[in-house]
C-alpha cells in the first residue's frame, strides 16, 4: 500500500467569528501512524470532526485517497473507506459482544436493511464477527451484553466496532482515556495489532502512548499545524517545546508504551 491516504489542504473551520482551525495542512501516507497532539483547546477534536464529515470545513479540503470527501455526510464518508471512534465509547449495550460486532460487520458484507433475515443464518457475518472477537482477545466475552463489559473491554469492541467494516484510514480519539498503565500497555499493542496494514489517525495525550505507537506526530496548537515529523524530531523541536509543555515530551523519553 503506498501513496497518500489522507491529506488535508488548508483546513479551516469557523464557528461565527471564531476560527478553531487556521489553515492546518497535513499528508499522511498510506500504513502510516500519525498522532496528532497539543494542547487542551488547540482543535484536536474539531480537526477529527472535519474529517469523519461530523462538521464541514469553512474552506480548504480534505481528501481520502485522491478524492475529495470535504463537506459530505459521516457515513458516505465511512462507505469510502474511512472509520473512527469517539472519546465516549458507542456501543450498543443490551447487546453481546459477537451481536455489537455481527452488526458491525453487515453493510461492508453487502447486507442491507432486511427485517425478515434471520442474522443467525448469515455464515460470512457470523464467522467475520468471530475473527473480529478473537483478534480483540474478547473470545472469553463472546456472550457478555457490552453494559457489563469492563472498561478497557469496552473501548477494545469499541475499536472492533471502528475496523469491522473494512476501513483502510482509522481514527481513534483518544483510545487509552482513563485506562491505568498496565491497561494502556496492552492496548497499545492491541492498536498495532488490529490496525495493521492500516492507516491511523489518533488523538492521544498520554506521551507515552504518543511516542511509542506513531511513525509521526503533527502537533496542533491553536488551530495550526505547527510541526509535522518523526517522534525525535517533534521532541527536539524548539518551537514545539515553547508551544505545548516541553516537559511533557521530555517526560515522555524513555517510556514504553
Amino acid at each position: 500500500m503506498t501513496g497518500v491516504a489522507l491529506e488535508l489542504r488548508d483546513v479551516r473551520k469557523r464557528f461565527g467569528q471564531t476560527e478553531i482551525i487556521r489553515g492546518a495542512s497535513l499528508q499522511v501516507n498510506a500504513g502510516e501512524r500519525v498522532a496528532i497532539i497539543g494542547p487542551n483547546g488547540a482543535g484536536k477534536s474539531t480537526l477529527f470532526n472535519l474529517v469523519s464529515g461530523r462538521f464541514a470545513p469553512s474552506s480548504g479540503e480534505i481528501l481520502l485517497n485522491g478524492a475529495r470527501i470535504d463537506g459530505q455526510a459521516p457515513h458516505r464518508i465511512n462507505r469510502q473507506g474511512l472509520a473512527r471512534s469517539f472519546q465516549v465509547s458507542n456501543l450498543f449495550t443490551h447487546l453481546s459482544v459477537f451481536e455489537n460486532l455481527r452488526c458491525a460487520v453487515l453493510w461492508s458484507l453487502g447486507y442491507r436493511y432486511a427485517f425478515w433475515r434471520f442474522l443467525a443464518s448469515l455464515r460470512d457475518a457470523n464467522e467475520r464477527a468471530e475473527e473480529l472477537m478473537a483478534m480483540l482477545h474478547l473470545e472469553r466475552r463472546r456472550d457478555v451484553l457490552a453494559m457489563n463489559l469492563t472498561y478497557a473491554e469496552q473501548r477494545a469492541l469499541e475499536i472492533g466496532l471502528t475496523i469491522a467494516g473494512g476501513a483502510d484510514v482509522v481514527l481513534l480519539d483518544e483510545p487509552t482515556a482513563g485506562m491505568s498503565k498496565s491497561e494502556t500497555r496492552r492496548f497499545v499493542q492491541l492498536i498495532r495489532d488490529v490496525t495493521a496494514g492500516k492507516t491511523l489517525l489518533t488523538v492521544e495525550h498520554d506521551m507515552g502512548v504518543v511516542f511509542g505507537l506513531a511513525d509521526r506526530i503533527a502537533v496542533l496548537v491553536y488551530g495550526e499545524v505547527i510541526a509535522f515529523d518523526a517522534p525525535e524530531a517533534v521532541r527536539a523541536n524548539p518551537r514545539v517545546q515553547e508551544a505545548y509543555l516541553g516537559s511533557v515530551l521530555a517526560h515522555a523519553h524513555g517510556e514504553d508504551a
